[in-house]
This record gives structure tokens, sequence and C-alpha cells, in this order.
């Protein structure tokens, strides 16, 4: 019986997909995708924000260091809510306008509110009732998580259609596919790329004068003209891929309508049925991610507290340090997307040359654990350092020099986290008879929920250790090592 039902929750979810998968008359222009996968360049603009300068922002109004990862629970909670959630109905969207482009459309908007509510949470707190003096300003914090938390759902309600528009316009061809996605990424890349050159400028706010206010400081100020610029990208982008890119509405097959299961049925039939493969790939997912998130969430952070010795809640002189770090971060971060740019163009002559994709994976999870276990290194010579220079001193180049080369080296493995895992669960859902798309929609739960164990468990274990970043990077060599293993052992 048990049998039969795994089966029968296989069909289901085969005819699911098949049933509402609307495809126009055939393969699109490229310049059509290309105008549709630009889309990515905004919403990576703002990721990279995200990534470099929010975390170090949010101390800056007066949030503790150790609570600062409760703020990051966004991202996993929306991004195993939203987004499967948003493209489960775009792919059942019968508006006029078409499947995706309603659901693009609001994701920009929702960006835009985002950005205005981040970019002057402290504006609006001193409006409010904050006082400049205040340790904890209470009401930009408020002001700061409303925004943070609208954007990570923005954010994920803009990938998955832009994602599945693309799959439209390819209309099952194999090779406009794989040409979509690789577009698709090129864009992120870029995306990536300038939102952490524009965090790494110092003199940005010059650009727009008005964003230094009583309330809002250079950094701050560096941070609101940052957004500013990547929502002016994002609604250019979005308004022209919109407006030049037909989207077909949706017409259902007549024998669909009876014959649909629930989006949490999908979702536990496909536990069911789910094989030893997958629940490997699963595993090694989840022990790379509980690697990576303690690094994305604190590493401009790192260098700002632990590189530069500053503090963001010292005096001028301190602060003025922290801020130095944190564009020295951003720099680093620039050259960790570039790397992985290149990277990502040889993934698949390097995993043929080294045998398979497992080997890969595993190889490069080392340099994971590796270059995360050297950020004790560059940590320790830059205490040694000011130790003999005085506290004020900045890091020597070679200090410098080490913790650049870090951020550099890891954007290797990143490019393999971002492509394998998914490859992988392609590869397994095909050889099983799985539809894809759900299974790739069980993998990012093995992405999410580490990350949230991670959010919970970083601020506290830095705490306990006395502060600083350097527990919660510590532990992450520990997972990417025991993924390394795991990777070459299990893995199918």
């Amino acid at each position: 019986m048990s049998d039969l039902q795994a089966k029968q929750d296989v069909a289901a979810v085969d005819r699911q997909s098949s049933s509402s998968s609307a495809v126009l008359d055939g393969p699109s222009p490229l310049r059509k995708m290309i105008s549709v996968a630009s889309i990515a360049a905004g919403i990576q603009f703002g990721w990279a924000l995200q990534l470099s300068l929010l975390t170090p922002y949010v101390q800056l109004l007066g949030v503790p260091h150790k609570w600062s990862s409760f703020i990051w629970l966004c991202g996993p909670i929306s991004g195993l809510l939203v987004q499967p959630s948003v493209g489960y109905f775009s792919d059942r969207c019968k508006s006029r306008f078409g499947r995706r482009r309603p659901f693009i459309a609001t994701g920009a908007l929702l960006v835009a509110l985002a950005v205005i509510l981040i970019g002057f949470a402290a504006d609006f707190g001193h409006t409010m009732g904050d006082k400049l003096d205040e340790a904890v300003k209470i009401r930009a914090v408020g002001f700061f998580v409303i925004g943070f938390w609208i954007l990570d759902v923005a954010n994920n309600t803009l990938q998955g259609p832009c994602r599945a528009f693309l799959g439209d316009l390819a209309a099952g061809d194999a090779k406009k596919t794989r040409t979509a996605n690789a577009i698709f990424s090129f864009f992120m890349a870029v995306g990536n790329v300038l939102g952490y050159a524009a965090g790494s400028y110092t003199n940005i706010h010059k650009i727009f004068p008005f964003t230094v206010t009583k309330a809002c400081d250079i950094y701050c100020a560096n941070l609101k003209s940052c957004f500013i610029i990547s929502i002016t990208l994002l609604l250019v982008v979005t308004i022209i891929a919109l407006w030049y890119v037909e989207d077909k509405q949706w017409s259902p097959k007549a024998d669909s309508e009876n014959d649909k299961t629930p989006f949490f049925g999908e979702i536990f039939g496909a536990f069911k049925v789910m094989k030893r493969p997958m629940w490997m790939l699963l595993i090694v997912t989840a022990l790379n991610w509980i690697a990576w998130f303690p690094f994305l969430l604190y590493d401009t952070d790192w260098v700002g507290r632990e590189v530069y010795g500053g503090d963001s809640k010292g005096d001028d002189k301190m602060k003025k340090l922290y801020n130095q770090g944190i564009q020295v971060g951003s720099l680093g971060l620039m050259l960790n997307s570039i790397v992985l740019g290149f990277m990502s163009l040889g993934i698949e002559g390097i995993s043929r040359k080294m045998g398979g994709a497992k080997r890969l994976w595993g190889a490069v999870n080392i340099i994971l654990a590796v270059c995360l276990a050297m950020t004790v290194l560059v940590t320790k010579k830059a205490e040694e350092h000011r130790k003999i220079a005085g506290p004020m001193a900045l890091p020597t180049d070679g200090i410098r020099a080490g913790a650049l080369t870090l951020f550099a080296l890891l954007g290797i493995p990143l490019a393999i986290t971002f492509s394998i895992p998914f490859a992988l669960a392609s590869i397994i859902s095909s050889s099983s008879g799985a539809g894809q798309g759900l299974s790739l929609g069980v993998l990012n739960m093995a992405i999410v929920i580490p990350q949230m164990v991670v959010s919970f468990a970083v601020g506290p274990i830095d705490a306990l250790f006395g502060g600083g970043n350097l527990p919660g990077f510590v532990v992450g060599a520990i997972a990417a090592a025991i993924s390394s293993v795991v990777a070459f052992t299990v893995l199918p």
C-alpha cells in the first residue's frame, strides 16, 4: 500500500506540473530573455547591499551585535514560505497581464517601499521622537526591521517568477533554457559587483547631498544613496522587461481542474517518495549552508571589528576605523563576486577533469573550511599589530591583503554551492521519476532551515565566547569539513 501511495503521489505531482505549464508558441528571441534576465542585476544589487552594509547599519542604530542575527531570520523564513508559494500561484495566475508579470511588478514595488523604510529609518525614528544621544534608537530600529522584512519578502517574490518567466520564454527548448539561466547568472554577478562596488565607495553620498541629516551620518547617508541607486536600476530594468516581453495568460487543460494536489500536499508527497541519494544531497547541502551562513552574516563586520579593530558603538575614532573596515569588506565581496563569475564559467570542465561533481564539491568544501579557519589567523595577526603599533593603528598591507585574499578565494566554493546542488537534485529527480521543480523546492528547504538555525544560534555562541565573529566562523569551518567528508563518501 505504501508503494502504491508513493506512486500516486509522484503521479499527482507530475500531472500537476504538466497541467500548469503554459508556454509560448515557441522559444522567444534571445533579446527578450536578456531583457527579463536583466532584472536579476537589480535584485542582486539589493542583496549585495544587504550582505555588506545592513548588519553594521543595524548596530549603529543600537541593536547589540549578538542580536543582529535574529533580524536576518526573514531571509530563511521568506525563502521557506514566500518563494515556493509565489512560484506555485504564479503558475496558476489567470491575470490578463500574464502569469509572471503581476508578481514581478508587485515585488519591484515592494522593494521600493522597503528601501525607503530602511534607508530613512534613522530620519523617521528621529521625527517620531528618537533622541540623537540614545544608545538604542527604538523607533528607528522598528522602521528598519519592518523595511528589512518587506525587502526580503519582495526579493523572494521577484526571483521565483523571473526564473519561471525565463522557462516560459524557452518553451521547453533545452539549449534555450541553459542559455537563459546562464544569462540570469551573469546578471546576478553584475548586480553583485555593482552593489559591492557602491558599498565600498565612501563618498557616494555626495551624489545625493540631501541624504546627510542630523539623524543620518555619512555611513548612513552612503547606505541611503546606495539604495536609491539600487531601486532606480531595478525599476528601470523591470519596467523595460515587463513592457517589452509578452507574458501569455495561463489556459489550464480541461482535465486538470479535478486533479490537483494542494501545494503543501506536494511537499509532503515528495518527502514520502524521496530516495536515499536525495536524502544524502539534502544532508550535504544543509551542512554546507551551516558553514556559509555565519560568514555571509558577518563578513564585513568581521573586517571592521576584528581586522581593523573598530567599534560601531565606540567614539568617533573607533567608528571611523569600523567604517573603514566595512568599506574594505565590501571591496572583498566585490572580488568574491568576480571570482564567482569566472569560476561559474568553468565548473563543467573542472568537474569533468576531477571525475565528477561529488569530487569537485568535496574538494571546494575543503577550501571553504580552510578559508574560514584562516580568519582566525588574520584576526590574531591584526591584534598583534595593534598591540605593537597602538590600538588606533590601521592594519598592515599584508593583513589587509590576507583578508581580501580570503574573500576572493571563497568565490570558488561559492560558485559550486550555487550550482552543483541544484544540478544533482535535477539528476536525482529525473532518475527517480519525481518532478524536478518539486525536488528543487525540497532542496531549498535544506538551505533555509540551516540558515534559521544559524540565525538563532550564532549570536549567543559569539556572546558565549566573548563576542566577535570568530566563534561562528570556527563552527562554519567545522561544518564545511564535515560536509566535505560526507560529499566524498555518500553522495551518488
